[in-house]
């Protein structure tokens, strides 16, 4: 094993939204979700609430994998694609078709190849990245959780999720891939 895998949060933990997730594994960058978060009352004037993506900047991101379609975890892709190097957008049909409105809305729909997936699907080989999907219930429908695999190890990154044992579209958690 040569290199380390590094997992840096730029957004996401320790609050509401912004969630985003770089992985890092040689030269090799994945990105999971790209949210924002909406200003509270102390926020006068602003808009939107933004990861900071300065590491980013000047580098290629091999993709970017979207593990649902709320605007805390899809949000903030127009705003990244404008400023970063990305190949490809990877999520499940529903959420691409969202993010496919939102980029065609900012003059961005060509800016990145998008990649439709399902949680049966082989695994993607995305560089020294393997990102199998794993269905997973949430609010909102076609959510899914992350396997990502390396020579370094293993990830789940869960994203969001419940378990309901009667989700409104009938996709249960995969609780027996998850284990």
């Amino acid at each position: 094993m040569s290199d380390a895998l590094r997992i840096i949060p730029l957004g996401g933990l320790g609050e509401v939204g912004k969630n985003m997730t770089v992985y890092e594994l040689g030269d090799d960058v994945l990105v999971v979700d790209a949210g924002l978060a909406f200003p509270r009352d102390e926020h006068l004037g602003v808009d939107l609430l933004l990861p900071d993506i300065g590491y980013l900047e000047g580098r290629r991101v091999r993709a970017v994998v979207l593990t649902h379609g709320h605007e805390d975890h899809v949000g903030g892709l127009p705003y990244l694609l404008r400023e970063v190097d990305v190949e490809s957008v990877v999520a499940t049909p529903l959420t691409l078709a969202l993010v496919k409105s939102k980029l065609d809305e900012h003059g961005l729909g060509q800016k990145a190849e998008l990649v439709a997936a399902e949680p049966e699907d082989a695994p993607l080989e995305l560089g020294a990245f393997r990102v199998e999907l794993v269905r997973v219930a949430h609010s909102i429908p076609d959510s899914a959780a992350l396997v990502i695999e390396t020579e370094a190890g293993r990830v789940v990154h869960t994203g969001d999720w419940k378990l309901d044992h009667t989700p409104v579209d009938g996709l249960k958690t995969d609780v027996g891939t998850l284990a």
